[in-house]
């Protein structure tokens, strides 16, 4: 498969990001004002500034996307629960949240379902994207299909790949395995480690439907060159 997209399809999937703990507001309204003026899909940034990048983004097609757990994944459901309702009362069109990444590790499938029904159900109450983050660095090959299988029985819109802020980003691999275990029902999320062009085709190539970058700019810049 090759990527045969126009600029506009292109930037259509990709999220662009800013998770940085020490973002301040001068930092959303440039990422809310890029999002507007390159048509991306989302803007996704952590639970708090949900409200300021809504109001930023009024009037415009750009979804605000809130990160659930992040970027750890170490809380209880009930909590996860609590600050998915939260962001979506607050403006959040859709949600990334972060498996327990310990309890997959210790065996613990059931509770990873319990988990995914309790978010996945919340979203789709409100008809709200909802996107599970495996976090494939610290995962075997058998704990991502793993995940993935009750994915496709519980049915989120998205598997993602990873946070950015662990041991290793994306890769072409992970993406590979994530979508031939979810085949059609579940589209696949590549996010941490896109920096370029090359990269971002070959996650496309590979299966992704959508792309978490903070170097969105840069790649469509890159696009549009080639495509000139």
């Amino acid at each position: 498969m090759t990527v045969d997209l126009t600029v506009e399809q292109l930037a259509n999937k990709i999220d662009h990001t800013l998770l940085k703990a020490d973002a301040q507001e001068a930092d959303f309204q440039k990422l809310c004002q890029e999002a507007k003026d390159y048509g991306f899909k989302m803007v996704a940034i952590n639970s708090y500034p949900v409200v300021l990048c809504k109001k930023l983004l009024k009037g415009s097609k750009v979804h605000v996307g809130a990160a659930i757990g992040f970027p750890l994944g170490q809380t209880i459901i009930e909590s996860k629960a609590f600050e998915t309702k939260e962001s979506i009362e607050n403006g959040a069109d859709e949600i990334d949240y972060v498996i327990n990444i310990s309890k997959l590790k210790d065996g613990d499938t059931e509770y990873i379902k319990k988990e995914m029904q309790t978010i996945v159900d919340i979203c789709k109450k409100e008809d709200i994207l909802s996107k599970v983050i495996l976090e494939t660095c610290y995962l075997s090959d058998d704990e991502k299909k793993k995940v993935c299988e009750i994915a496709k029985e519980v049915q989120p819109d998205f598997v993602k790949t990873t946070t950015g802020f662990g041991s290793a980003g994306a890769t072409v691999a992970d993406v590979k395995l994530m979508k031939e275990v979810v085949g059609d029902k579940v589209k696949v999320k590549a996010a941490g480690g896109i920096r370029d062009l090359k990269t971002t085709k070959a996650m496309l190539e590979a299966g992704a439907d959508r792309l978490g970058m903070s170097s969105s700019v840069k790649v469509i810049e890159e696009y549009r060159l080639e495509q000139s």
